[in-house]
C-alpha cells in the first residue's frame, strides 16, 4: 500500500519528502520525480494531488488559515481555500448543529445526511 511505502522513506531527510541524492527535487516531471513516485508506489500521483492532500490535512489538523497559506506557498488567499477545502462530513455536522433540540428557530429544518457511496465494478 502507498502509505507503507511513504513510511519507509519518512524521516530519511531532515527537510525534504522526496530528496534525490540528498537534494530537493526542483523540477517535478523529471527522472528524479518519476523515480521517487515509483519508490513510494505513487505512480499515478501528481504534485497537484499531493498539494491538495497536504492542504486538506493541514485544515483537518486545525492549522489556521494564515499558516496554511504560508505552508502551501500561496500569495492569494483564494488559492489556499481551493487547496484546503472543508471536508464534507464537517460541513454536514456543522449544518446539523442548528437542527438540534436546542435551536429556537423554525422546526422545519431538515437534517442533512450524506448519501451512501455506491461502487460499480468495471471489468474488461
Amino acid at each position: 500500500m502507498a502509505s507503507s511505502a511513504i513510511e519507509k522513506v519518512r524521516g530519511g531527510h531532515p527537510d525534504y519528502v522526496f530528496p534525490y541524492q540528498g537534494h530537493p527535487v526542483t523540477t517535478m516531471n523529471n527522472t528524479a520525480w518519476q523515480k521517487a513516485r515509483k519508490r513510494a508506489s505513487l505512480t499515478q500521483a501528481r504534485v497537484h494531488d499531493l498539494k491538495h492532500t497536504f492542504g486538506r490535512r493541514l485544515r483537518a489538523a486545525g492549522v489556521n488559515y494564515e499558516d496554511r497559506q504560508d505552508l502551501l506557498g500561496h500569495k492569494s488567499g483564494r488559492i489556499t481555500t481551493h487547496y484546503s477545502a472543508a471536508e464534507l462530513h464537517n460541513l454536514i455536522e456543522a449544518a446539523n448543529q442548528v437542527c438540534g433540540g436546542h435551536s429556537r428557530k423554525s422546526p422545519a429544518l431538515v437534517l442533512l445526511k450524506q448519501k451512501p457511496v455506491t461502487t460499480i465494478a468495471i471489468t474488461d
